[in-house]
């Protein structure tokens, strides 16, 4: 496998060099103008004082023609290359967040097709897509997650009593939590036959296994297997879990219960059919199905439809989040029958690993990930925090059977 140090420094091309786009960084100068005065955030350029939630420009060419020539991707970029920067990065980026849909005036919106970047075609959700994809983040080294995840390895949203008073210490508790709400849905208990698509790092069919349950759990990340077995068999339950590393549409048998945790982020929507037509066909009579799905508004998510943004080209690529009306729209013969909507205790969880992950920058540095990749990191962590924050984007428990009851 290519070592961390040879994937995460010095090779950013598009952060490196600065467009030239001249004229689009006019006009971004013009908009960036235009979105300052209406938003409660203070543009300051330089060393500038600065009161409340501020923006600092650092290099105003760069920034602006960074911006002009790539839009949000753009935007990103500026910031992996520290062309600007902000005290209260989460609570900036919160307020843009939650006026995202008008930050473009109606007009050039009418242009946005021309202007938008599509998604490559290599990045599709095929198979071998799909272990591409998958290996460009969760493969990036099991010591990074250690640096930021707690003690559980779980690496999605956590259920706390009262994510208002969320602390560190707390953090662990309530991804059990998150877990045993999950396995309480699918009824899991001695004899289930339980199946987990994306693994994580085990603690799911650890927790299951506990309970009685027979787990096969599947993961395209080999890192992430090898980790969940290592897991497992010091749990005692190596006998109980089979990690097997294999694609969803890969799978056979027939299970009671099915766990799927914020993976269908990653399926893609040109497969979400083919994702609920596997749910539907792998799960048992009477069975239950548990999704957790982030999810986003469903006029936003047909704008962005098929675009590139700058969370797929760094962070996940061929990734997309669908709205709860599109995850009905695939549901076929499945029907939700419960809902838990998790959104203040995701931003809550995002918030704890930014912070982790600031405490533990010197740890990451000396795995070989270097200042582009930090940026870029601490820009996808408070980035999805304020996704979470403004309203955004949400995250939901979702229960289905084909009962409809």
């Amino acid at each position: 496998m290519t070592s961390t140090m040879e994937r995460h420094t010095g090779h950013w091309p598009d952060v490196e060099t600065v467009p030239r786009a001249r004229l689009r960084a006019s006009i971004a100068r013009a908009l960036f103008r235009r979105v300052a005065r209406r938003l409660p955030i203070n543009a300051v350029y330089g060393d500038a004082p600065a009161q409340g939630p501020a923006l600092r420009v650092h290099r105003p060419e760069a920034f602006f023609r960074r911006v002009g020539a790539g839009g949000l991707i753009g935007f990103g970029e500026s910031y992996m290359a520290g062309d600007w920067d902000a005290e209260d990065l989460p609570g900036v980026l919160t307020v843009m967040a939650a006026e995202l849909a008008t930050l473009v005036p109606a007009p050039l919106q009418r242009l946005r097709a021309l202007a938008v970047r599509r998604a490559p075609r290599r990045d599709r959700g095929t198979v071998e897509g799909a272990r591409r994809n998958i290996h460009r983040h969760y493969d990036l080294s099991n010591e990074l997650f250690a640096e930021f995840l707690d003690e559980t390895m779980t690496y999605s949203a956590a259920l706390f009593t009262d994510p208002a008073t969320a602390t560190w210490d707390s953090l662990a508790a309530a991804q059990r939590r998150k877990i045993d709400r999950l396995l309480y849905q699918l009824m899991v208990g001695p004899g289930t036959r339980l199946l987990e698509i994306g693994t994580g790092w085990g603690e799911l069919a650890i927790r299951a296994a506990r309970r009685g349950a027979r787990v096969v759990s599947i993961t395209l990340s080999k890192e992430q297997q090898e980790l969940a077995r290592e897991r497992a068999a010091a749990a005692g339950l190596a006998d109980r879990i089979d990690i097997r590393l294999c694609d969803y549409r890969e799978i056979d048998g027939s299970y009671d219960a099915i766990a799927s945790v914020e993976m269908i982020e990653a399926v893609g929507a040109d497969y979400w059919p083919t994702y609920f037509r596997t749910l539907d066909e792998r799960l048992a009579p009477g069975g239950r199905v548990a999704l957790q799905a982030i999810t986003m508004p469903h006029d936003r998510m047909r704008a962005t439809l098929g675009t590139h943004t700058w969370v797929q080209k760094y962070i996940f690529p061929g990734g997309m989040l669908p709205s709860v009306p599109a995850i009905q729209q695939h549901l076929g013969p499945l029907r939700i029958i419960d809902r838990l909507s998790m959104r203040e205790h995701y931003a809550a969880t995002l918030r704890l690993w930014r912070e982790r992950y600031q405490e533990r920058a010197p740890a990451v540095a000396a795995l070989g990930f270097d200042e582009i990749f930090h940026r870029m990191w601490t820009l996808y962590l408070a980035y999805s925090e304020a996704g979470f924050r403004s309203g955004y984007l949400d995250v939901w428990q979702l229960t289905l059977d084909r009962s409809g009851a």
